[in-house]
């Protein structure tokens, strides 16, 4: 595809592509983070938001609530045929604007058809319902002839999507599979940086007329104004920093009008290498694997990435050398080199960021291995945005502070050191909630025990031994049919798990009234699975 002249990316909304308005100053332009270039402007200044708010809601609304979730599971499936139709346009622009390798362009571009095609599945189970049922009919009286059944019915709102500029195409379809099956209108705001793919697949969807005009809506540029037109029946899903997060929850959209935010902000997760687990074990070796593996997947801008890696004091340098092994073997550089293993970081500021954080942490904890020290990154000159993988280390991470609190948003973990299995609890819980946990061990059962005791403070806890090691799914990725999301710090949101998916998008309601009437609620209707 031509990416040399930039263009001005318009924005779809209220059924219309339209472009925004205003001189340059108003444009923001996307760049390729390894050489520079400008590749296109975006801007949604001039835009009509109360008019692509309410064409979404009383248009593209009722239209695709008039559609069965069987029905809505079958524009699902045919979203996924034409974005695999032009997988090879995504990955071209995730290459420029992400500067991200082939590898890691999939994590994020099939990633999203893979989620996509799981919810076209799960929706097809629902058949022809309209309704959704909760729970068998209760009795309220004595002689049954009033009762009570609890139905999830569609908000009749809007989704608003404010993601993150590490997965402009993920970040997307994982959120609206489940809210178009649900029958509710999208509107997007991906992050700017990297807003090309975002704005592109849309364009696709379109173009290809699978959904109810409104139905699906991109804003490209800033968010201003968007969160003054959310009603109490809109519901916001934000993934992103917690100071951002906690900008938005202060918002009269949720404090006066009460409409639902799911959150998804910084996480400090970890990965704990059980004290069975020596070094020459299979589940060490798997731990080495892994850590070395999330510090470099997509340069380490994943927000399940692995932060702490927690092992025994006693193999702390055994495992320190193993890592830095693997870590010397990376090829950073401009994707577009087949030798290049990882690419680069987003932009310029990202860049800045991350060495910022790197120098934060070094404040307490020592170098264990840096590849940027006389670093030669492959066609890719000093100012590019590139930056090689850091292993920092905290013998005693009891003594911590940084290491448990700033998260560094590249590739860059810290290794820290544990005296016994309650201590590596310990230390994870330090986090203050987080996405996901990881624990390597040679024996299965002896996770049991550390797997409940940090369930509570973790949105996904993943296990590994030797039986699993080719099967499991990966400390970092986030798998459809599992909850994604996480307490605390984490943002105390859940998205994904299935068609747990849907509640978000629905509102439950007590339907109180005759036998009669509560056994006629069934027409129509299917129970919403557990999963």
């Amino acid at each position: 595809m031509d990416m040399r002249t930039p263009a001005l990316l318009e924005n779809y909304v209220a059924g219309q592509w339209v472009a925004g308005t205003g001189d340059e100053h108003a444009r923001t332009a996307l760049t390729d983070p390894v050489t520079g270039d400008t590749l296109a402007y975006v801007s949604s200044a001039g835009l009509d938001l109360n008019a692509a708010f309410a064409f979404a809601r009383e248009t593209a609304g009722p239209a695709l609530r008039a559609l069965s979730y069987g029905e809505r599971a079958q524009r699902l499936s045919q979203i996924v045929a034409t974005l695999q139709a032009n997988r090879d346009d995504y990955y071209a622009i995730a290459t420029a604007n992400s500067g991200t390798v082939a590898a890691d362009s999939a994590v994020d571009i099939d990633g999203a058809i893979y989620t996509l095609s799981t919810y076209a599945k799960l929706g097809a189970s629902l058949g022809d319902a309209h309704t959704l049922l909760d729970g068998a009919a209760v009795p309220l009286a004595k002689d049954a002839t009033f009762a009570v059944r609890h139905v999830f019915r569609p908000t009749p709102g809007v989704a608003l999507f404010i993601n993150a500029f590490n997965f402009p195409a993920w970040g997307l379809w994982e959120k609206a599979a489940g809210a178009l099956l649900a029958g509710v209108p999208v509107i997007v705001k991906p992050a700017t940086s990297t807003a090309w793919l975002t704005q592109r697949m849309v364009a696709d969807v379109v173009a290809a007329g699978l959904l109810p005009p409104g139905s699906l809506s991109v804003i490209c540029g800033s968010a201003a104004g968007l969160l003054d037109r959310i009603g109490p029946f809109d519901v916001v899903s934000f993934t992103g920093s917690a100071d951002t997060a906690a900008t938005l929850r202060a918002h009269a959209a949720f404090t006066e009008r009460s409409a639902r935010i799911n959150v998804e902000a910084d996480s400090l997760n970890s990965a704990i290498l059980l004290p069975d687990a020596a070094p020459g074990t299979a589940a060490f070796d798997q731990f080495v694997r892994e850590v070395a593996r999330e510090m470099t997947v997509k340069s380490g801008q994943k927000c399940t990435a692995i932060r702490r890696a927690m092992v025994s004091v006693e193999h702390f340098d055994a495992a320190a050398a193993a890592i830095a092994e693997r870590l010397a073997k990376t090829v950073v550089g401009n994707p577009r080199n087949a030798s290049v293993k990882m690419g680069s970081l987003v932009s310029a500021a990202q860049k800045r960021a991350v060495l910022e954080g790197i120098a934060q942490l070094q404040a307490e904890a020592e170098t264990l291995y840096d590849g940027n020290r006389n670093a030669a990154f492959v066609d890719a000159n000093a100012h590019s945005a590139c930056v090689a993988p850091v292993l920092l280390g905290l013998r005693d991470g009891a003594c911590g502070k940084r290491v448990h609190d700033t998260e560094v948003f590249g590739p860059v973990a810290t290794l820290v050191g544990y005296r016994d299995l309650d201590d590596a609890v310990a230390l994870a819980r330090r986090g203050q909630g987080s996405l996901v946990v990881s624990l390597y061990s040679n024996d299965a059962v002896a996770m049991r025990s550390p797997a409940l005791a940090l369930a509570d403070a973790h949105g996904r806890v993943h296990a590994v031994d030797p039986s699993v090691a080719k099967t499991q799914t990966g400390h970092g990725n986030v798998m459809p049919q599992s909850l994604h999301g996480g307490p605390g710090r984490a943002g105390g949101g859940e998205e994904l798990g299935g068609l747990r998916a849907l509640r978000f998008y629905h509102v439950r309601s007590a339907i109180q009234g005759p036998a009669a009437l509560v056994e006629a609620l069934t027409q129509d209707a299917v129970e919403l699975p557990k999963s």
